[in-house]
């Protein structure tokens, strides 16, 4: 027993040491992802761990010289904002998970200076007011130097830090599902003016409590980390801030003086004591950014900002454009004045809105509102593709479905910026071709690749979001993450990356396999079989397709199919044909059933369950899709599904999937013919991609799943596709249908490829260019043609 108690003992102490344990000066260059870090993760003494609060964090370092390089690594808990000398330099972190948290690694040099420098933190915790996206394990802050020549800014109890008091969460409550976070409010009498200038008196702050030790994942011990966090470093680069002004006025109540060009140009507004004013300012277009007000006076002065994609008449949105007789619904913050000089509200993140509210209630003195516009943000994509074919409406197209694709791109890819904020696989397969196509940046789409298999259960299936701290499971996106993996193979350049993954793809298809009967098909699987929104067809609910009456599902079946066919694509190609060959006789088998359970030889259809009452979209465009309809057949079924209005319809998300089948089946000349619901979008006046195929009352309205046209001009009609791992050939097959005259150019991994159509004298003109390297074919009018690296030229 006293041997125990003394191991027991021992091992108490071990733990209490390692937590709190100071690790000396760094011995050499210390590697940050292998060895433990030298910084200390610290807190504001007695504030709660958990609970909703935003502290700051002050050090302050001397320096002999201006340095030339002066890297660090930070990271923070829920979320950080750092500044040096008064200028903010990184926010973060990314976002991830407790066993995969983010650091990110900045060179701070261009801000310092010699003599005092300042390195100041806002960190926040929204505690149960937390977006759905945000997991967390406990408020904390952490910072240390690259190498023993920065450890002066290592965090650890020599930094000062405090309480920020003027802030108070503001929850939104909606229609619909949200889960975005609170708004703010702010009292400013309560806010530390100038806290992370060199001249703020910091005499009274405390010290910082440190609360463990900064550890990489990679050496974790037997007692894990000691703090929780497993520390990785971010794949992704800051995000980009670029600010923007709101654009006009479009409701008034009160204001007198308005200058001619405000919002648009900064000009200042005093609103008289005693007075209540709101006005309704128009960005003309949705975007992601953090509101800025300058307010000068107005003590006691209440200032109130509000948020939306659009107004609403009842349950309708309507035409975006038009306000008039409308409602303002939306996301808030509060502002109460100090009655100080210039003083200044930035959200702590961003705001999702083309409609700001501004409403302003002054009391016994008069306010000056000094300025009000929007920094925008968003992962730093650039467009790299290029389009020119002297067609207006697909100009606008490819404009607003880049930008509903910036505005769902942040840390992760998100379904919709306003409403959820969450990385679902569904909507991140769409979204990541259309970067690849779009920017050739493939970082975010590496980092959700990530993310998701990281979300991978001991059962095998994938969640069906991630980041996201209540769990969700759609089975089906685990089917779709083995395409976007497939997809990244084909498009993207690090094969290696690919091979890492297919363990992943492997355990997927085995948990699918634990539901599979005699026969391969699926019975009674469970969680949410979420194929599409359908709303208000026969036997789909909750974007579920018709079950037969003994549980199995053709939508179902062919999806596991045409999973179980890519995953042999991918084994094959990585030189796996074991398991290639596994999935093969799975493949055939299910073929084979559904075959027998589903095909109705009267219609020429494929049905949606054994019953053979209910047809779908979906169904028939995954035959076309999965070969299981012969040439004929696909023919046959093309014209269903571009002529039979008694098929479920599919949604702007599965219309990627339906277009797809289309022009596979021989149909890809008519591609611009099946856009009516994106020229519906821009005569609603949306200037992003609606969320749902019903306009009218869409939840969102920006949804990166309805951007498949940014892939589709460049993949279809311009006709570039790849051929093989890594681009490593290409594939050409324009479907130019009523069209002239048309070129672009397109990132790839080795550069770009360019070509050109253009018909004159009844021949084409056809001008290809591949990058160096790179080789591959040209299909036209049913002849193939070999494609050289460097510039081809045709005359057709």
């Amino acid at each position: 027993m006293k041997k125990i108690k003394a191991l027991i003992l021992c091992l108490v102490v071990l733990v209490t040491t390692l937590a709190h344990a100071q690790f000396g000066p760094p011995t050499g260059e210390p590697d940050v992802i292998n060895k433990r870090w030298h910084a200390q993760w610290i807190a504001v003494p007695n504030a709660s761990n958990d609970g909703y609060g935003v502290y700051l964090f002050r050090k302050t370092i001397e320096l002999a010289a201006k340095p030339s390089n002066y890297k660090i690594h930070v990271s923070g808990d829920n979320r950080y904002k750092l500044f040096v000398n008064e200028t903010l330099v990184s926010m973060g972190p990314a976002r991830g998970d407790i066993a995969h948290w983010n650091y990110e690694t900045v060179d701070i040099a261009p801000y310092l200076k010699a003599g005092k420098n300042i390195v100041a933190a806002q960190v926040w915790n929204e505690g149960e007011f937390k977006p759905e996206a945000q997991i967390t394990y406990r408020t904390g802050f952490i910072l240390q130097g690259a190498t023993s020549a920065e450890s002066a800014v290592n965090t650890n109890n020599t930094w000062l830090c405090e309480k920020d008091n003027s802030f108070a969460p503001l929850i939104f409550r909606t229609r619909g599902y949200y889960v975005a976070g609170a708004g703010e409010i702010r009292n400013m009498a309560l806010s530390p003016k100038n806290w992370q200038s060199e001249g703020f008196d910091d005499k009274n702050w405390q010290k910082a409590r440190p609360v463990g030790g900064g550890v990489p994942k990679n050496i974790l011990g037997a007692f894990g980390t000691m703090s929780g966090w497993m520390l990785v470093p971010s794949i992704i680069p800051q995000m980009e801030l670029k600010d923007e002004r709101l654009v006009k006025v479009v409701s008034n109540e009160g204001v007198t003086g308005l200058s001619a060009g405000f919002p648009a140009q900064k000009s200042e507004v005093t609103i008289p004591a005693n007075s209540k004013v709101t006005l309704i300012l128009d960005q003309n277009y949705l975007t992601n950014a953090y509101p800025n007000v300058e307010f000068s006076g107005g003590k006691s002065a209440s200032i109130t900002l509000r948020y939306a994609e659009a107004l609403f008449k009842n349950t309708s949105k309507g035409n975006r454009n038009e306000t008039a007789g409308k409602t303002f619904i939306g996301r808030a913050d509060s502002l109460v004045s100090d009655g100080s000089q210039r003083q200044k509200f930035t959200s702590l993140t961003y705001r999702t809105y083309r409609y700001v509210q501004l409403s302003i209630v002054t009391q016994n003195e008069a306010i000056t509102l000094n300025d009000i516009y929007g920094t925008f943000t968003g992962y730093p994509f650039q467009m790299n593709a290029q389009l020119s074919a002297n067609q207006p409406e697909m100009d606008k197209m490819l404009e607003i479905g880049w930008r509903t694709a910036r505005l769902c791109a942040y840390e992760t890819y998100m379904d919709c910026p306003y409403y959820e904020q969450l990385q679902y696989i569904g909507d991140g397969r769409i979204q990541a071709l259309v970067s690849l196509y779009n920017s050739g940046d493939d970082r975010l789409v590496k980092n959700a690749i990530n993310l998701m298999d990281f979300s991978r259960t001991p059962e095998g299936v994938t969640l069906s979001r991630h980041p996201s701290y209540t769990p969700q499971f759609i089975p089906t996106f685990s089917l779709w993450y083995i395409g976007m993996l497939q997809d990244y193979a084909r498009y993207g350049a690090d094969i290696e990356f690919v091979r890492n993954k297919l363990s992943g793809t492997r355990q997927i298809l085995s948990y699918f396999k634990s539901y599979q009967q005699a026969d391969g098909s699926l019975k009674n699987t469970p969680q949410w079989m979420f194929t599409d929104w359908v709303d208000n067809f026969k036997e789909w609910k909750a974007g579920i397709g018709p079950m037969s009456a003994n549980g199995t599902s053709a939508v179902l079946d062919f999806q596991l199919l045409w999973a179980y066919q890519v995953a042999a694509d991918l084994e094959t190609k990585l030189g796996n044909t074991a398991f290639a060959a596994q999935y093969q006789q799975e493949i055939t088998t299910l073929k084979k059933t559904i075959r027998t359970k589903y095909w109705d030889s009267a219609k020429t259809l494929f049905a949606d369950r054994e019953e053979k009452d209910e047809f779908s979209q979906h169904t028939n465009s995954l035959a076309i899709l999965t070969g299981m309809a012969t040439s004929e057949e696909a023919k046959q079924i093309a014209q269903s599904l571009t002529t039979n209005n008694q098929l479920a319809p599919a949604s702007i998300y599965f219309k990627y999937y339906l277009h797809q089948a289309l022009i596979k089946a021989g149909k890809g000349n008519d591609y611009l013919k099946w856009l009516d619901k994106w020229r519906e979008n821009i005569q609603m006046g949306l200037t992003t991609w609606a969320e749902t195929s019903d306009v009218d009352k869409t939840r969102s309205d920006c949804h990166a799943w309805g951007s498949s046209p940014n892939v589709e001009f460049y993949r279809t009609i311009l006709g570039i596709d790849s051929d093989g791992l890594a681009f490593s050939k290409v594939k050409i097959q324009p479907h130019l249908g009523q069209l002239t005259s048309i070129s672009g150019t397109m990132p790839h991994p080795k550069g770009s490829i360019s070509v050109s159509y253009k018909q004159e004298n009844n021949k084409w003109n056809v001008q290809i260019t591949l990058p160096k390297t790179v080789t591959g074919m040209f299909v036209w009018a049913g002849k193939t043609l070999n494609l050289k690296e460097g510039q081809n030229e045709f005359k057709l």
